[in-house]
C-alpha cells in the first residue's frame, strides 16, 4: 500500500506535471476549474485559453503546471484511481473474506460518488463523469508506449493489480485476474455512458443497480463462486 489510510495523498507520478498543482492556490485552482470545464464542454473542446479565463489568469500561468492539456487529463485519471485505490482500502481495511472485498470493489467502481467527499479542489461527482466518458483518451493515443514507460499509468496499473490480487485469493490459480479486472473497470464506464447516451447499447433500467448486478454477477460467475 503506498498511501496511508489516516490521509489521501494521490501520488502522481511528476513526469505527469511540470509543477505539482496541490503545490499551490492557483494550482488547486486550475484542477478545480479544469474539471467544471471539461464536464461542461467535453475534452476536445477544452483548452488553457478557455480555462485562462474562466480562473481569470493569463494562459501562460496554466503551462507553467502542465505541458499540454493530455497531461492534465493524465493528472486527473491518475488522482482518481488513486482515490478509488484509497476509498477502496479504507472499507476494505477489516474485512477478511475476499470475495466480500471483492464485491466492495465492484459497487466503488459503479457508484463512486456514495464514496466521494468533495474536496476542496475537485469536485468529485464531475470528476467521475470525466472519467466514464473521457479517461480512455488518456491511453487510447499512439505515444502510449513512451508515457507508460515514464511511470503515467502507475496509478491504474497499481488498482488493477490491487484488483486482481483479490480475485487471485479466491482462486489462486484463475489464469486471467488482470483481463476480468480491465473488462470490469472498462465495461462498468461504457455501460454507464451508453445508459446516458446510447440507450440501445444497455440494458440498464431506470431505477435499478443494472449495472451493479451485472458486473458482480459476472465477475462471481467467472470464478465460480456463485
Amino acid at each position: 500500500m503506498y498511501f496511508s489510510l489516516s490521509k489521501f495523498d494521490p501520488r502522481i507520478h511528476p513526469s505527469i506535471f511540470l509543477k505539482d498543482p496541490l503545490s499551490s492556490e492557483l494550482g488547486r485552482k486550475i484542477l478545480r476549474h479544469s474539471v467544471e470545464l471539461i464536464e461542461e464542454v467535453g475534452f476536445e473542446d477544452f483548452n488553457f485559453r478557455k480555462l485562462g479565463r474562466l480562473i481569470q489568469s493569463p494562459e501562460a500561468s496554466i503551462y507553467r503546471y502542465f505541458d499540454n492539456k493530455h497531461k492534465l487529463l493524465l493528472y486527473l485519471s491518475s488522482w482518481y484511481w488513486g482515490w478509488i485505490e484509497y476509498r477502496l482500502a479504507f472499507r476494505n481495511a477489516n474485512i477478511v473474506d475476499p470475495i466480500f472485498r471483492l464485491e466492495n470493489a465492484i459497487e466503488i467502481l459503479t457508484n463512486p460518488s456514495s464514496e466521494f467527499d468533495d474536496t476542496e479542489y475537485l469536485n468529485t461527482n464531475k470528476l467521475f463523469k470525466i472519467i466514464y466518458s473521457e479517461s480512455s483518451k488518456a491511453y487510447l493515443i499512439k505515444d502510449v508506449d513512451a508515457l507508460n514507460k515514464d511511470g503515467m499509468y502507475f496509478n491504474y496499473k497499481h488498482l488493477v493489480a490491487s484488483i486482481s490480487n483479490i480475485i487471485r485469493e479466491i482462486v489462486p490459480d484463475y489464469p486471467y485476474p488482470h483481463m476480468l479486472t480491465t473488462t470490469v473497470i472498462e465495461g462498468i464506464h461504457h455501460q454507464i455512458f451508453f445508459s446516458l447516451h446510447l440507450k440501445s447499447l444497455t440494458d440498464k433500467k431506470e431505477g435499478e443497480h443494472s449495472i451493479l448486478i451485472f458486473y458482480k454477477n459476472l465477475i462471481l460467475k467467472q470464478l465460480n463462486v456463485i
